[in-house]
């Protein structure tokens, strides 16, 4: 399988059918996708029980004669500043995908690009300096607007002059996930940055 690069004239990379020519099964990249989110979940929402209401173990009055209700302390669950009655605790939303399906879901997210035409390989992507208006320049020449751009290694040049551009991610081949390929509408890839990905979906 070829796919055209961008900046060298009438030059073709060749990528691998295994990697880039995947059947779309929304079942199992639904089921990957929604494990990416809920490992994002911090789980910290939680209510306090009357054991970790601050407060004291005396009754607040006596147990008869007052005509009123009998109480044991001020963090029973039925008074005003009181414990929580089977309140959240705090929970762990993150559960695991198997390796194998999670390298098939990628696999299927980069076909789906790729057969909708918005996929985007260019040999390279360098900036002289960090400057925001010369990334947003070459984006207007490309025609890209809502766009995640793949590097094979750290540039800090073309990283920083990408973080106030909304609507573009800037992010390196072993971070790659299906969320974003899926997030954003063109996906753009470096040279590099394929052998890089085919590497990691063959082993």
């Amino acid at each position: 399988m070829k796919l055209q690069l961008h900046g060298a004239a009438g030059k073709d990379l060749q990528v691998s059918e295994l990697a880039f020519g995947r059947d779309f099964n929304e079942g199992l990249v639904h089921q990957v996708v929604t494990a990416y989110m809920a490992a994002g979940r911090a789980g910290t929402k939680a209510q306090k029980t009357r054991a970790d209401v601050r407060g004291g173990g005396a009754k607040p009055w006596r147990q008869k004669g007052t005509g009123r209700a009998r109480r044991g302390d001020i963090k029973s669950p039925l008074l005003r500043g009181g414990g929580v009655v089977f309140g959240p605790d705090g929970r762990k939303y993150k559960y695991q995908v198997p390796k194998k399906v999670k390298k098939l879901a990628l696999k299927m997210a980069l076909s789906s690009k790729l057969s909708a035409k918005e996929l985007v390989v260019l040999d390279r992507f360098d900036l002289e300096e960090i400057k925001t208006r010369e990334f947003v320049g070459t984006l207007d020449a490309l025609k890209l607007e809502s766009a995640l751009i793949v590097t094979d290694k750290k540039n800090e040049n073309l990283e920083m002059s990408s973080r106030n551009v909304r609507g573009v991610k800037v992010l390196r081949s072993e971070g790659l996930n299906v969320y974003d390929i899926l997030k954003y509408r063109t996906l753009v890839l470096l040279e590099p940055a394929v052998k890089n990905i085919e590497g990691r979906l063959r082993a």
